[in-house]
């Protein structure tokens, strides 16, 4: 189990995350949403080992991150993020064995490419496994760098796998597979915990929904719990109406258009008549 209890961090003096504690057990994929800088990414690098916390703690298995060895995290940890700074030519093969990097000495084993196979395979990447990485769009990236990832973790069911918004440049179906992915490896009792934007994504995927605002936690429970019109306005500032599909048994939200005039925002699109401009201070006019 992965469990985080009361964890903050502070940069130059401003609390981005504050007190949080929640917790990811074997077999369970938990979703984390919220607007931007609500704090969902400097939660997953704390978990990641890319930041330190301020205070609280983060413990694996009963035992703290930072007590373990670097090489037996790896075997047990990883994260996809949502940059990658690759700047020479590897293939994707080179990139994706990458990922075992952890688990041989000098040279991969028989075992370890089956591992890389396989995650190229269910991703999608294994028809150009010797092109170069850099050639390819940013949606077939984005799936290299998730075989890469998987491989870290394949054979080990113990798992924890964080994904940063796996799903951002991705096709209709690949959205779809990549999620399906990480819930079938949660049922083998893989632990998931993954940033979306996409809220019935996370409603149809996720076994809980655990929703962040101004970098505390506002709410925790499986989406028929937490996913009503209130909450999401409360998160989102969003209007919307929720049904419950009657195949998965889940809400499914409908999002209200929202309207704004263009005068509120350009008030050069309305102009002011001439007498009303001396008589208003210039300023609420800049404003309007």
């Amino acid at each position: 189990m992965l469990r985080i209890e009361e964890l903050s961090y502070e940069i130059k003096g401003h609390r981005v995350l504050k007190d949080v504690s929640l917790q990811v057990r074997k077999g369970e994929v938990v979703a984390l949403l919220g607007a931007n800088g609500a704090g969902k990414s400097t939660l997953m690098r704390l978990i990641s080992g890319e930041l330190k916390p301020s205070s609280g703690n983060i413990t694996l298995f009963d035992k703290r991150i930072d007590k373990y060895e670097n090489r037996t995290l790896a075997q047990g940890r990883a994260m996809l993020s949502q940059q990658h700074a690759i700047n020479m030519a590897y293939t994707v093969k080179e990139l994706v064995v990458m990922g075992r990097y952890p688990h041989f000495q000098s040279s991969p084993s028989v075992k370890d490419w089956k591992i890389v196979q396989e995650t190229m395979a269910i991703c999608g990447v294994a028809d150009f496994a010797d092109r170069v990485y850099l050639s390819l769009s940013g949606g077939e990236q984005q799936r290299v760098q998730l075989a890469r990832v998987l491989s870290q973790l394949w054979d080990n069911p113990d798992a924890l796998l964080l994904l940063d918004e796996p799903i951002s440049a991705l096709d209709l179906h690949y959205q779809q597979k990549v999620l399906s992915i990480a819930k079938s490896l949660s049922r083998q009792g893989f632990m998931v915990l993954v940033i979306l934007h996409d809220i019935n994504m996370a409603s149809l995927y996720a076994d809980r929904i655990i929703m962040l605002k101004n970098g505390r936690k506002w709410l925790d429970g499986t989406p028929n719990e937490v996913l009503n019109d209130k909450n999401i306005y409360t998160i989102f500032s969003v209007e919307s109406s929720i049904s419950v599909d009657n195949h998965s048994l889940k809400p499914h939200i409908f999002f209200k258009e929202m309207h704004i005039e263009p005068s509120f925002f350009n008030s050069s699109l309305q102009p002011v008549p001439a007498e009303d401009f001396w008589r208003t201070d210039r300023t609420q006019i800049q404003e309007k």
